[in-house]
């Protein structure tokens, strides 16, 4: 069994031990470092690795979550980062996706969510909290002309992190249609991520 490696980085110790210890009582999970700040969290991506990286976005003075993820995926495209925050707004979802972020969940969030967004990270699934999710739902039912009322159901179901296997069996069509629609969404959204997809809905929905 592989063990998924994990830095935690929030400005409040109650915060960062009680998410250690929920995580610790996986076999498959394993906390390997701990960051107060943007600038201890750079440090410690780079001395440990993580496989995942679960980050508050408002911390004390200095670097904030935003710009911390932004320079930890400059520096490595490749890593994971999930953010781990009590803001849902749309500008905080948006800011925080634009920067690199794979999934957004919120403080209190159950373990079984948080659990299924590390492990999904680790896989490229993004995934977003229930309520960040529902609202960007509501968003889509009546999207843009640039997308199809099938895209924007597409669309709004990446916020749970299915896999186009999963998407194909909800939406019962053949993962090789949802791999044609996911084709479109992009093309159309200018992006080339789910993450992206999700966070240009949410911005479009903003700007209307």
């Amino acid at each position: 069994m592989s063990v998924i490696t994990v830095l935690l980085v929030d400005d409040h110790l109650v915060v960062r031990s009680g998410l250690k210890a929920l995580l610790g009582t996986q076999p498959d999970i394993e906390v390997v470092a701990e960051a107060s700040s943007g600038e201890e969290a750079l440090a410690a991506v780079e001395g440990h690795s993580p496989d995942v990286v679960v980050m508050d976005l408002a911390m004390g003075p200095g670097m904030d979550g935003i710009e911390a993820i932004r320079k930890i995926r400059e520096r490595n495209r490749r890593q994971a980062v999930l953010v781990f925050t009590t803001y849902d707004s749309d500008a905080d979802i948006v800011r925080a996706v634009d920067a690199g972020a794979m999934g957004y969940l919120l403080k209190d969030a159950a373990p079984e969510e948080i659990f299924a967004a590390v492990r999904g990270a680790v896989q490229g699934k993004s995934v977003m909290s229930p309520p960040v999710a529902s609202r960007l739902f509501q968003q889509l039912r009546n999207p843009d002309d640039v997308l199809t009322p099938r895209e924007a159901e597409l669309l709004s179901l990446l916020t749970e992190g299915l896999s186009n296997k999963e998407l194909g069996q909800r939406l019962f069509i053949s993962e090789a249609t949802v791999k044609t629609h996911l084709a479109h969404i992009y093309a159309k959204l200018g992006v080339e991520t789910r993450a992206a997809a999700i966070a240009t809905a949410i911005r479009r929905e903003g700007m209307r």
